[in-house]
Formats: structure tokens, C-alpha cells, sequence
């Protein structure tokens, strides 16, 4: 009898501490997986991003999409991405929690169809920073401008140039955000990053003070339009240290109103291609191509990098709008890498939202809404320059002068859906107010000369 009872107490004993293992393991198990969800990739916990503060760095990837998803349907809110939902817009800076993702995938394309205004990610007004390349020691320079409301929106070391040093797959991910110029929205990542991989870190910063000098870097953008012709400013914008040239830059035979040197030639695949057809008419043949002279490309889009491809290999174009052109032909023998620069998508979208968002932007043409190739010109140098000139550029009286200079005839002004040449000359005539530049008007006692 005793011994059945023994057995008995022993298998009640194996029991107990069978469940107390099995409870233990349970325990141990859903520890160790709080704490692997903790540490999932390194950082899963909730995030909130600011206009202020750039969490884990500049380069901080997010998934704006799959989170939205998550939160819509936690929320029971049903609606399409980029439609607004109330005064707490999932849209609104500063107001979108993310969670990172895996940094070594693409994320999912994005298309531009998704959405029918711009939408505006808490990180929209977040951009790289580079260390500051000199430290100008010019009194005039418009870096020591006193106006706050020009010193709350500059960036001094706004990232400007794109090339394969500054750029990975994170930085894919979150440009994949943002149309084109401005990022990658709706290409596809195998199109597109091969090429920036190819492009070479710049050597030096685009200008340098010249030597000898009282350490200013002066420079005189000079646009196309016709407020130019008759100015008689050849002369004068040539006397600056540098001159920046955008679009279909004609300058034989009208020397004496635009100049006749060329520093900077900002442009786009089309523009550098386009103008030689557009202006023919005009005797222009080619792009600027002074000795030592810098490009600049603006990446407005697919085409642009598949003629990058072509000119960083010194191969005819092999896909895409400029299929069989030769890239390094259009620059006349001055193209070379060391002097070959590609605007960052952060600088464009810098440009647009700090200095000329316009009100288009909410409306259903948003995707194709840009500044102009002229005003990405004009910041350039801001950003560059000491003291800038701006001539050619749209002024009050617009209606008075051609569309460009080289015109014969007066001719009204083209305005197109995706340019708001308006807040553009507004701007102009703002910062020149604000002495950030100095803006050239015609006045009353000018008169147009010339053919």
C-alpha cells in the first residue's frame, strides 16, 4: 500500500514539474521573441519625424506607405493614398509615424497615379546636409544677408550634387518618395541606380574665388529672355568673375547685350539637345563650350539618366528617347568628368518647396509642376556665389520685351501649365528687394536698340 502511494506522489511530482518546465520554456520563449522584436533590423520602434530632427542620421530609412496601410487599418480610416482625410492630414509635416524596413530591398514602386495633389511626407522639408567646402571671407557675400525671412529658408550646405559616393539604397528608398526631379517616384531602381554608381564624386566645389582676388566669388546668371535685347549689358556681365548660361545660351551676334563668356552651362538632356533645333534659326549651333568650362545637369527625369549613361561611358545613348545619340558630341569636345557636375534631387526639392511652391502643386497637373531650368540656375549660383547678378530673368514689365532676347519681333511671352513664371518673377523682384541679388529691370530711359 505504502508503495502504490509512493508511486502515486512521484508521478504527481514528475507532473508538477513538467508544467513548471513547460511554463518556463513559454515564459523564455516569449521573452526572447520581445526582445528579437525589439531589435528587428536594428530599429522597429515607433518613429516620429520632424521638420527639426532626422532620426539614426541623414539617411534614415522609412516606409511611408506600408505604414499608412497599417494605420488606416487599425484606424477603420478607408481612403485612397493622397486624399485628405481631416485636419490631421496622415500627410501633414511632422505627423506620419514610420517604421524601418529592411535597408538591403527596394521598396515597392510608387506610382504617380496614387496620388491627385502632391503629398507631403513629414520628411518632405528634410534634406542631406554637406560640410560647408569654404569658408568665405567676403564682406559682400549673401551669406552675411540680414534679412530673416532670406536666413530661416537658406541652406548654405544644401546637398547639391549627386554622385555614387552619397548614394545607396536608403537614399533610394526615401527618394523613391518624391516625383522626378525631385526623386524616383514611379522608376524602377534597376534603370536608374547603375547609372548614379557611375557618376564620379566631384574634385573641387563648382567655382572657387579667383586667385589674387579679395576672396568674393562674383557671378552673373544670365537667362534668355528678351528684357536683354538692346540692354547693351555684354560688357558688364562679362566683368564678373563667373557667368552661368542655361537653355539655348545664343550668343553670336549678340555679344553686345548678353556677353560672350560662358563659366557654368546648366541643362537638361532635352534642353542641350532641343536648342540646337529650337534656336538654329537664331545661328545657334551648340551648347557653350569655352575652354575649362563646367556642365551641369539637372536630372528632370528617365531620359536624363539614360543619356548619362551614354556620356559617362562615351557611347551613343543604347535605350529611351535619345536612343543612337552620341551625349559627348553636344559639348563639343569640353566634356571630361572632372568638370562634369549632377544636381542632387534634395537641392531640387529645396528650391521648389523653401522658394517657389506653387498652388498648381495641389492641383491635378502637380506631377509635371517644376521650376525652370532658369531658376535652378539662379539658385545654383546662390549657393555657390558670394554676390549673384540675375539677367534675362522674367521683371514686372514683361509684357514690353520678346520672349528671347535673339527674337526680331515682339512676341508675347509662352506660359506653360508646368512653369509658374508668375511666383517665379515674383521671387526675383523679392530677393532683389532683400538685396540677396541684384536683379537686372529696364528702366524708363532704356530703350530697345538693335535688330
Amino acid at each position: 500500500m505504502g508503495n502504490v502511494f509512493s508511486e502515486e506522489q512521484n508521478q504527481f511530482r514528475m507532473q508538477k514539474i513538467a508544467f513548471f518546465s513547460f511554463v518556463l520554456v513559454m515564459a523564455v520563449s516569449i521573452f526572447l521573441f520581445i526582445l528579437s522584436w525589439e531589435n528587428y533590423e536594428g530599429q522597429s520602434n515607433w518613429k516620429v519625424f520632424s521638420r527639426q530632427k532626422l532620426p539614426g542620421g541623414e539617411d534614415t530609412l522609412i516606409n511611408v506607405v506600408q505604414r499608412i496601410r497599417n494605420l488606416n487599418r487599425l484606424s477603420g480610416l478607408k481612403t485612397q493614398i493622397g486624399k485628405k482625410i481631416n485636419k490631421t492630414d496622415i500627410y501633414s509635416r511632422g505627423n506620419v509615424k514610420t517604421q524601418s524596413r529592411n535597408p538591403e530591398n527596394p521598396i515597392a514602386i510608387m506610382g504617380l497615379s496614387s496620388f491627385n495633389k502632391l503629398p507631403q511626407w513629414s520628411f518632405e522639408d528634410i534634406y542631406n546636409l554637406d560640410a560647408p567646402l569654404r569658408t568665405t571671407t567676403c564682406p559682400q557675400s549673401l551669406r552675411n544677408s540680414k534679412n530673416e525671412d532670406f536666413q530661416k529658408v537658406f541652406l548654405p550646405n544644401i546637398r547639391m550634387f549627386l554622385h555614387k559616393d552619397n548614394f545607396g539604397i536608403r537614399e533610394w528608398n526615401r527618394l523613391s518618395h518624391f516625383n522626378n526631379p525631385f526623386g524616383f517616384m514611379g522608376m524602377k531602381y534597376s534603370d536608374i541606380v547603375p547609372v548614379v554608381k557611375q557618376i564620379p564624386k566631384p574634385k573641387e566645389p563648382l567655382l572657387l574665388p579667383k586667385p589674387g582676388g579679395d576672396g568674393c566669388i562674383r557671378c552673373a546668371v544670365v537667362g534668355t529672355g528678351g528684357i536683354l535685347k538692346g540692354s547693351k549689358k555684354g560688357a558688364e556681365i562679362d566683368a564678373h568673375d563667373y557667368v552661368f548660361r542655361v537653355n539655348g545660351a545664343v550668343i553670336n551676334g549678340y555679344e553686345e547685350d548678353v556677353g560672350k563668356r560662358t563659366s557654368v552651362y546648366v541643362h537638361t538632356a532635352h534642353s542641350v539637345t532641343a536648342s540646337v533645333s529650337i534656336f538654329q534659326e537664331y545661328g545657334y549651333k551648340s551648347a557653350p563650350h569655352d575652354e575649362g568650362i563646367k556642365y551641369v545637369l539637372i536630372p528632370e527625369g528617365q531620359r536624363d539618366f539614360e543619356w548619362l549613361q551614354g556620356l559617362l561611358k562615351g557611347e551613343k545613348v543604347s535605350s529611351g528617347e535619345y536612343t543612337g545619340h552620341e551625349p559627348r558630341s553636344y559639348y563639343s569636345g569640353q566634356f571630361s568628368e572632372d568638370r562634369f557636375y549632377v544636381l542632387h534631387q534634395d537641392f531640387l526639392r529645396y528650391v521648389r518647396n523653401r522658394f517657389l511652391s506653387s498652388n498648381d502643386l495641389r492641383g491635378e497637373y502637380w506631377s509635371i509642376v517644376r521650376p525652370t531650368n532658369g531658376a535652378f540656375t539662379l539658385f545654383v549660383a546662390l549657393h555657390t556665389c558670394d554676390t549673384v547678378s540675375a539677367y534675362g530673368f522674367m521683371t514686372e514689365d514683361y509684357s514690353k520685351y520678346p520672349n528671347y532676347y535673339m527674337e526680331k519681333r515682339l512676341t508675347e511671352v509662352t506660359f506653360y501649365i508646368n512653369h509658374d513664371l508668375i511666383l517665379e518673377k515674383n521671387q526675383w523682384k523679392s530677393l532683389h528687394d532683400k538685396k540677396v541679388l541684384k536683379l537686372y529691370q529696364r528702366t524708363g530711359s532704356e530703350k530697345q536698340t538693335g535688330p
